[in-house]
């Protein structure tokens, strides 16, 4: 187990770590155009002061501070420095909306709140106008219009100087904090209705943090480590994963610009660990394939080759004949040291959680030498509850229980978890609290298997299982997968409830509409394109390709080829990138019924 087990409290880890690595660079953020380290030293200092002015501006124990800020260095020093002054984080995703933020702010009954910049502010601002709770607002950033706030405020230049000015907090933060003390408030991200928020302690996100420093041990993780932080610092698994485990290990954290920016990152941050949710991997592959479709001569057969031999090395190790065993050591050189490249070149692991990631394109990462390990987990675990390992990939599964975790199989399918990590209840919801937890087992709501080896299976969602009208019980997200698949295709969602069949609603891909546009002279519009007779046809054949790779209950039987994709921005989709699902149903429903009108 990690030395995280045996921490009283975050802070005592991070103090921990901190005066052992003293001024080497642990945290790295992009200025004028170049990644800057800040120290570990200057990073528990700038902690440390914010903490004294939060408590001189009137923080108490038990406090919540709303923390709304992309992912930079100054999002982990707040974190630390709510938890140092006695209070409770409670971070918001930075894509709210002035209603979201007005809910997380009355429903969590935050008294201070920090914010990045301007533009996140500029939603934030309204909703604190009618948050009478609210008494403080820190910016990291100065703020072009304070003159209209309704809260006092207080730059981050401020906050610190004003800590400077106040004695050190006693009694000491390490020692007055316990596993049980709650440490943040993590609000689900929605996709069933409300927003819930998880009540996670020190103690659960510490378990889970040395659970999966136990789980990747085999990679031998060290200060030496680099984590690129792409995922919402917001989400649970960012928060564990992307910020308390490299803590733990003594690693750096670079943060990722965004995802317009990732592939720049990758090649200057060179990290060994990242972590990222299912669709950004299909994204991913599919531009991989797409450079690949564009070169000629002999590059596209060597690249289907290293492919071939990658999943035949995976499925039958020892089945390579000799001629085979050499090509691949050369393909190594020739096809997989560019792909490996493309991550940085010093990839160790590259993590998939947050929804099930499709065989494929897990086999396809692991054919070109970038190892995968699925895991799953939810936010009501701190978050991860399962992984696969540098000892043994399962990719059909989400692995093996980590250390300190147990898993068993409900009679109706579903996932029960036990453990330290499961979290302590929802805030303010006791009722949805003893839904969920029952006699100290956590019910998941996904419907699973444990195999002959202890490896999780997921089959899917309890609550998003389609049970079409003949009573058979389908999986959407399967059929999904198998449709994102197709080159063509960007975004899916199936729907059949109580239905004969299942239809779809499926979103181009952006690179192969302007390709088709290019190709055929038409206009890159997709509004215009998926009109285009030609466009449509190519459609089809995307889904009939996919088709063949389902079985007959499961084949979508019509679709409709839609312009505009499911976004964050129009609120189809969650931050973490996840379909909400039930919201597309009710905004598309015309839609589906049409399909269900189609004759043959």
């Amino acid at each position: 187990m990690s030395a995280a087990e045996h921490d009283p409290n975050l802070l005592a880890l991070f103090d921990r770590m901190a005066r052992s690595r003293g001024d080497n660079p642990f945290l790295w953020r992009k200025t004028d155009g170049a990644y800057r380290p800040w120290s570990w030293q200057r990073t528990a200092r700038e902690a440390r002061l914010l903490a004294r002015a939060l408590r001189a501006r009137g923080l108490a124990p038990g406090d919540r501070v709303l923390l709304v800020s992309e992912n930079r260095p100054e999002w982990l020093i707040a974190d630390l420095a709510v938890m140092a002054a006695g209070g409770i984080t409670v971070p918001a995703y930075t894509t709210n909306t002035a209603r979201e933020h007005a809910y997380l702010l009355a429903h969590s009954g935050a008294t201070v709140a920090v914010v990045a910049g301007d533009r996140l502010a500029t939603p934030l601002l309204p909703a604190l106008a009618d948050a009478p709770a609210v008494r403080l607002l820190v910016s990291i950033d100065p703020l072009t219009d304070a003159g209209a706030l309704t809260v006092p405020q207080l730059s981050w230049r401020e906050a610190l100087a004003l800590g400077e000015q106040q004695p050190d907090l006693a009694p000491e933060p390490a020692s007055a904090l316990g596993r049980h003390d709650t440490a943040c408030f993590i609000y689900t991200s929605g996709t069933g209705g409300l927003p819930k928020g998880v009540m996670l302690s020190h103690g659960n996100i510490l378990a889970n943090v040395s659970g999966a420093h136990a789980a990747l041990a085999l990679l031998g993780l060290d200060e030496h480590e680099v984590f690129l932080s792409f995922l919402p610092l917001s989400h649970a698994y960012e928060h564990t994963a992307g910020q308390f485990l490299p803590i733990a290990v003594g690693a750096q954290i670079y943060y990722s610009d965004g995802i317009e920016a990732l592939s720049s990152n990758l090649l200057e941050a060179r990290p060994t660990v990242m972590g990222c949710v299912p669709r950004l991997y299909e994204v991913m592959r599919q531009r991989i394939l797409h450079a690949v479709a564009r070169q000629r001569g002999l590059k596209p057969k060597l690249f289907a080759r290293t492919i071939e031999l990658g999943i035949k090395r995976y499925e039958q190790p020892h089945a390579l004949t000799l001629p085979e065993r050499l090509l691949d050591r050369l393909l190594d050189r020739l096809v997989r040291e560019q792909a490996r490249a493309r991550f940085g070149g010093r990839i160790k692991a590259l993590v998939s959680g947050g929804a099930p990631l499709n065989v494929e394109v897990g086999m396809f990462f692991t054919a070109l030498g970038l190892p995968v390990f699925q895991g799953y987990g939810q936010t009501e675990c701190s978050p991860v509850v399962s992984v696969n390992t540098p000892r043994r990939v399962k990719l059909h599964s989400v692995g093996p229980p980590m250390p300190g975790i147990e898993v068993r199989i409900a009679a109706d399918g579903e996932i029960l978890v036990r453990g330290e990590s499961v979290m302590q209840g929802y805030w303010r919801d006791p009722g949805a609290t003893a839904e969920t937890l029952k006699d100290g087992w956590l019910h998941t709501g996904d419907i699973g298997r444990l195999d002959e080896d202890g490896f999780l299976q997921i089959t899917d969602r309890k609550k998003d299982i389609i049970v079409n009208s003949g009573g058979d019980n389908l999986a959407p997200q399967r059929v999904e997968g198998v449709l994102l698949l197709q080159h063509e295709i960007g975004q899916a969602i199936v729907y059949g409830d109580r239905r004969p069949h299942l239809v779809a609603l499926i979103v181009p891909d952006a690179d192969f509409a302007r390709s088709y546009a290019r190709k055929h002279g038409c206009k890159a519009d997709l509004a215009g394109l998926v009109e285009h007779k030609g466009f449509k046809g190519a459609m089809s054949e995307a889904v009939k390709r996919a088709n063949a790779s389902l079985s007959p209950l499961e084949r979508v039987r019509h679709f409709r080829v839609i312009a505009e994709p499911f976004s964050i921005e129009n609120g189809l989709m969650t931050p973490t990138m996840k379909l909400k699902r039930q919201v597309i149903y009710r905004t598309h429903g015309p839609l589906f019924e049409e399909l269900y009108e189609t004759r043959h």
